[in-house]
């Protein structure tokens, strides 16, 4: 089993996925939250350190571009084959009203006839592999089935599907129907993306898809950093090396960040997602959200991982505050 750890915007930058390849490991491909071209045509601050080869020693990194604009998608891609990138995935699946106005992201497969006309052009042109991230649609899942015959028309490296639709957002229940019709039609290599929050939730889809050789997760990793891991067989997590992790991640944020209020932000945010894995931690959870100094949050931390232990039950989705 294949297990990549999806590209969250803002969260899984390239200080948290060296951390967790770092101290957990488990992803065979890590995908860089998605570059967003711009008029200019240069990468952001951001962008750039995200995918500086430097920055990815040891990973099989993957850069997710946004767009609906071929040219823009060709030379960003061009861009990335001088950093060394032999693969490009194209993101079709992100939900946000503001990428989605734009007619980008999910909002790119309210058009299909411009999706194919663009897919034309950068299969054509561009001299990198491309993969593909997706959702099923805008409104219902039966949108689906046009947009698999028109992706079934490009060899794609593999077509990542996340079985909702754009209004799902992240609500609602993966429509595995779709998923598993598109499965049977594919004509690309599919990688299965949605709810997988625990070992045991794997185990489930893996039940129901035995033939699936490939997953992507990301929530779910935010939750509980061990999971790759722990999906191959291995260990979960323990509180030592929880702490290992929190502490890289917290180090690289101060280097690379100007201001308390910048480094906390991050920091709050991973919490929100991991600090269910401890028992009796919403005392804690609401002592990090009110941190305003560093100095404050970091006895804070200290606190809750010397009088807090872990919990012995990963919840999964409805653990995520």
């Amino acid at each position: 089993m294949k297990i990549y750890l999806a590209p969250l915007e803002g969260i899984t930058g390239w200080i948290y996925r060296g951390a967790l390849r770092e101290c957990f490991g488990g992803f065979d491909k890590y995908f860089v939250p998605f570059i967003s071209p711009n008029q200019k045509g240069h990468f952001s601050s951001r962008e750039k350190k995200d995918i500086l080869p430097a920055n990815n020693e040891g990973a099989y990194t993957v850069p997710q571009i946004l767009t609906n604009n071929a040219e823009d998608f060709l030379r960003t891609a061009e861009k990335l084959e001088e950093y060394g990138y032999k693969e490009v995935n194209l993101n079709l699946g992100c939900p946000s009203r503001t990428v989605v106005t734009k007619g980008r992201g999910a909002g790119f497969l309210a058009f299909p006839e411009r999706l194919e006309k663009f897919l034309d052009i950068i299969f054509q042109d561009c001299r990198l592999k491309i993969s593909v991230k997706t959702r099923i649609g805008m409104e219902e899942g039966n949108e689906f089935t046009d947009l698999l015959e028109i992706f079934n028309k490009y060899p794609m490296e593999e077509l990542i599907i996340h079985p909702r639709v754009q209004k799902d957002f992240y609500k609602n229940t993966p429509n595995w129907e779709v998923f598993r019709a598109a499965l049977g039609k594919s004509r690309n290599p599919v990688c299965y993306n949605g709810d997988i929050f625990t070992a045991e939730d794997f185990s489930r889809f893996h039940e129901e898809f035995p033939e699936v050789e490939c997953i992507m997760t990301g929530r779910g990793v935010l939750a509980d950093p061990a999971l790759a891991r722990e999906i191959c067989g291995g260990k979960k997590a323990d509180k030592e090396e929880l702490r290992r992790f929190h502490d890289l991640v917290y180090a690289g944020y101060c280097r690379e960040m100007s201001g308390d209020r910048t480094v906390l932000y991050k920091m709050k945010e991973m919490w929100s997602y991991m600090a269910p894995l401890f028992s009796d931690y919403k005392k804690y959870a609401k002592k990090i959200k009110k941190c305003e100094k560093c100095f404050v949050y970091e006895q804070v931390i200290d606190e809750f991982f010397e009088c807090r232990d872990l919990s012995d039950v990963r919840l999964g989705e409805e653990s995520i505050v």
